[in-house]
């Protein structure tokens, strides 16, 4: 079965960086399309950015463009989130999913995602 662990979050201070960790099992990862998510708590998910699965391609919301940067290990079955200059509205619990979401009445879904990881920016 697919299983997705994130790992990497915790406290940083505005302005600061933490990266992302999501380690994939349960399928072939290199034949998938892999995401970042957020959710802060009473919102709803927000798809954060995505990565084609060979790395050829990307996708940053609006929000993040210019200071967070996917990538991905298909060797290591690893894909990464490097979040720079972070504000106190990047606070969220984020996740990792496979392959892009689907939109449904303005509902972000994912096929599969992990359990997430809490960031939070705060001085």
């Amino acid at each position: 079965q697919v299983q997705l662990v994130e790992s990497g979050g915790g406290l940083a201070q505005p302005g600061g960086s933490l990266r992302l960790s999501c380690a994939a099992s349960g399928f072939t990862f290199s034949s998938y399309a892999m995401s970042w998510a957020r959710q802060v708590p009473g919102k709803g998910i927000e798809w954060v950015s995505g990565i084609y699965k060979d790395g050829s391609d990307t996708y940053y919301a609006n929000s993040v463009k210019g200071r967070f940067t996917i990538s991905r290990d298909n060797a290591k079955n690893t894909v990464y989130l490097q979040m720079n200059s972070l504000k106190p509205e990047d606070t969220a619990l984020y996740y990792c999913a496979k392959g892009y979401p689907t939109v449904v009445d303005g509902t972000v879904n994912f096929a599969s995602w992990g359990q997430g990881t809490q960031v939070t920016v705060s001085s």
